[in-house]
């Protein structure tokens, strides 16, 4: 440390000379928080139930709306393809898809055209449909399946897929 003379006849110089002083010896202070070379790095504590390596799954859904229902179907497709569902997806007319009022996003239904008996398996990604009378809108893709293309609209039977505990299932591929 460099020593400074000063002057008792400057008294505004020896205070602020004081103040430096100070200033540098707390700056050296051995209690002084520094890093230590080749120390580990920190590790996060993760709880034992959430160190599992797989994608996470969506969560069962209940639901009350167990019972199959029948009533008019209709389809839609290359106009909405591309663009967002109700559910967050996009919308692919190509996809076995279809929108209901009620059943939960990701569920799975089999609809059976009730005219010819083909049936189909559908995921739930989108809210409809808005025309009065109708119980479900489906992809292109599943309107193909059911044989329902040229006719527009055909009576149909739901039936959600729940396994044997009641719960919706969700990826029946």
């Amino acid at each position: 440390m460099r020593q400074m003379k000063i002057s008792s006849s400057n008294p505004k110089l020896a205070l602020l000379a004081m103040a430096a002083a100070l200033i540098q010896g707390c700056s050296a202070m051995s209690g002084a928080v520094r890093p230590v070379e080749n120390a580990p790095a920190p590790r996060a504590i993760i709880p034992p139930s959430t160190t599992s390596l797989t994608a996470p799954t969506k969560p069962a859904v209940k639901t009350t709306l167990l019972p199959a229902s029948t009533g008019p179907a209709s389809w839609y497709g290359p106009g909405f393809s591309g663009k967002k569902t109700a559910s967050g997806d996009i919308f692919d007319d190509g996809k076995l898809t279809a929108a209901h009022k009620t059943l939960p996003f990701g569920s799975k239904a089999k609809v059976t055209n009730l005219s010819n008996g083909k049936s189909v398996k559908v995921e739930i990604n989108d809210r409809g449909p808005y025309v009065e009378n109708r119980i479900i809108d489906l992809s292109q893709a599943a309107a193909h399946a059911l044989g329902m293309i040229d006719h527009g609209v055909v009576q149909v039977r739901i039936e959600p897929l729940v396994d044997e505990s009641g719960v919706v299932v969700g990826n029946v591929d």
